[in-house]
């Protein structure tokens, strides 16, 4: 933010001072070296932050889940084969009855190629839509962090605007001080001003020291704060250009409206959404132990010297048939596992319920943000006209001897509180922008862009 900051005496070189002397603050609060816009910001936060690369790969490995459930469905074809030797100690008995004993030793072998596919089986049919169900829900979250990419950013990029911008009051601040304090020790050397002025001017003096070195700190954290998202450093930010920036009041402008765009298209309503499906499948899956599972079987075998009574005999062998499990008892397990399951599905659907609510409350407060941001911008817009003036006239009155020092401190103190406040509250309704778009599952980029048009190139 640009802010004109009024002279501290009817001599025109003071006020030249006070501006070179924000334009310096701001310049060190945002030393040089490259710019970063929202935008830049943004679409670096989405190839190089953590968490949404965490995400995707978390998408990639659930969506391998439905090739999986599918491949239970398929036709599934086996190879086996088997060499050994084998040695075997027989015993007969002769004519007389006499026993003899004698040691066989011969090789055998086993080949096989089977053939099985599944006609009736309930568990892996509910797998396979619970799959789709639980890929669903994953490419939500995907979809919802994403979203949370453009809030999480424009909050870190917002919030280390702000921090500059108090820095460079401060440090505005600290210049009419430092005026301040110059004119009351050459008024008391004059003889037309007292000790109290000095004091109280070298008390504000001092307290500013002390908020600038706490601004400082937070311009530092703040940069980090958006250095960890980008994963690069942060030199010089695009400072928002108040002159291009638009208040505007969300379209439409009905909250019923918002609220019915959320429940419909909120990547959280999704996600919930795909959750209940997958549990109701689960349901599905354990009542499927009460059924009978079916599958035809085709086999191509080959055996030589298999057992010993058919020793140095080879044969082959195909077959083609079904083969028919059913269940008959399982103590219980099933039973369980369905009752299981169908608690599960009540806590799915309550979550989704509390989540719609939850929600609603939520855009209720982001809509509010927007449409009340505007008002509030453009009623702070007044207030620093309005401070600033109070301060000018107070500091042309304490010249003139019929305003104390005390009044001239105070009124600068309420400038510098409206400026704040004006940064902090212009910030606030762009990222309630950002939160609103991101909450009813709306283009993600479109806001951005938007927004990064009123920053200054």
């Amino acid at each position: 933010m640009t802010t004109r900051l009024p002279v501290t005496s009817r001599r025109r070189p003071a006020g030249k001072a006070m501006a070179l002397a924000a334009a310096l603050a701001w310049s060190a609060a945002c030393a040089p070296a490259w710019s970063l816009d929202l935008l830049q910001a943004y679409e670096a936060a989405l190839a190089q932050d953590a968490s949404i690369r965490a995400v995707r790969a978390a998408t990639d490995a659930r969506r391998e889940r439905i090739p999986q459930a599918r491949g239970q469905l398929l036709p599934n074809l086996s190879a086996s084969a088997s060499r050994n030797r084998n040695s075997l100690d027989r015993t007969l008995s002769d004519i007389r009855g006499n026993p003899v004993t004698d040691n066989l030793r011969y090789g055998s072998s086993t080949d096989a190629l089977t053939l099985r596919q599944p006609l009736f089986r309930l568990y892996q049919v509910a797998d396979y839509r619970q799959a789709q169900a639980q890929v669903d829900d994953a490419n939500a979250v995907l979809e919802r962090e994403l979203q949370n990419v453009s809030v999480r950013v424009s909050g870190a990029y917002f919030e280390a605007l702000l921090t500059a911008e108090q820095l460079a009051l401060v440090l505005a601040q600290k210049v009419a001080y430092t005026t301040q304090l110059d004119a009351a020790r050459k008024r008391f050397a004059a003889g037309s001003g007292t000790r109290t002025d000095i004091d109280e001017a070298q008390a504000a003096l001092d307290l500013n020291v002390a908020q600038e070195l706490e601004a400082r700190q937070n311009v530092e954290f703040t940069r980090r704060q958006l250095q960890t998202l980008i994963n690069q450093p942060v030199d010089r930010l695009a400072s928002l250009d108040e002159a291009k920036l638009k208040l505007v009041q969300p379209e439409p402008n009905r909250l019923e409206d918002w609220t019915e765009r959320a429940e419909a298209n909120s990547p959280e309503i999704q996600s919930l959404k795909a959750q209940l499906e997958a549990a109701e499948y689960e349901v599905k899956k354990a009542q499927a132990g009460h059924y009978p599972t079916l599958d035809a079987i085709a086999q191509l075998s080959r055996n030589e010297s298999d057992s010993v009574n058919t020793v140095n005999s080879r044969y082959f062998n195909k077959s083609l048939g079904l083969q028919l499990n059913i269940p008959l008892f399982s103590g219980g397990i099933v039973s369980s596992q369905v009752r299981q399951a169908v608690a599960e599905t009540e806590r799915a659907r309550e979550a989704l319920e509390a989540l719609r609510r939850d929600l609603g409350v939520r855009v209720h407060r982001e809509f509010r943000g927007v449409t009340e941001g505007v008002l509030r911008v453009r009623a702070l817009e007044q207030a620093v006209r309005s401070t600033g003036q109070v301060a000018l006239s107070n500091r042309r009155s304490f010249e003139a001897g019929s305003r104390t020092l005390v009044d001239t401190l105070n009124a600068e103190q309420q400038k510098v509180s409206a400026l704040r406040d004006l940064a902090q509250a212009r910030f606030v309704y762009l990222i309630s922008r950002v939160r609103l778009q991101a909450l009813v599952g709306g283009p993600k980029k479109e806001v951005i862009e938007e927004i990064n048009a009123s920053l200054k190139p």
